[in-house]
């Protein structure tokens, strides 16, 4: 009876924590620990740190079958992802050794040749950022992000990404 009482318990919590926008990142894109989503109520601009579905793309398929991806409840059973906004609508990405934005270097941002199972990655072409779309950065060397994958729609924004209680190893 009390493992009953508890488990509806944590059942209601963690359903309220969800409908309330709480999420815990386990990913090393950004600190580990409990995260927010808050409303986005503008469009998205350069340096928004966000919380955006993944689209339901090739890339992203095979990201998730090469383990890059997490299950979630975004569409195409993806979990959320959290990253930083790198350009917007208008603005000319150039991916070679690393990625400019406008001309302008972006910090952390080399492109890796192999995954860390020495599988090739394949770099998104170099390309102006259509309307409606976000090209997303992480500055953790690792990351899988527009670099590979290209601009998202700015449909797939969730939300602000905001930490609650984090943690960086």
């Amino acid at each position: 009876m009390v493992m009953s009482v508890a488990a509806v318990a944590a059942i209601l919590l963690a359903v309220t924590a969800v409908a309330g926008g709480y999420r815990i990142n386990l990913t090393p894109s950004e600190p580990l620990g409990l995260w927010r989503i808050i409303p986005l109520d503008r469009p998205a601009a350069v340096d928004d740190l966000l919380f955006i579905c993944p689209p339901e793309t090739a890339a992203m398929r095979e990201a998730r079958a090469r383990g890059y991806l997490r299950s979630g409840s975004c569409p195409g059973g993806f979990a959320p992802l959290i990253k930083t906004v790198m350009a917007v609508a208008g603005q000319h990405v150039e991916i070679g050794d690393s990625v400019s934005v406008d001309g302008r270097g972006v910090s952390s941002s080399s492109l890796a040749q192999r995954d860390g199972k020495g599988r090739p990655l394949t770099p998104s072409p170099s390309a102006i950022i259509p309307p409606g779309y976000v090209f997303l950065h992480s500055a953790f060397p690792g990351s899988y992000d527009s670099r590979y994958f290209g601009p998202v729609p700015a449909s797939a924004i969730l939300g602000l990404a905001q930490e609650v209680l984090t943690y960086a190893p």
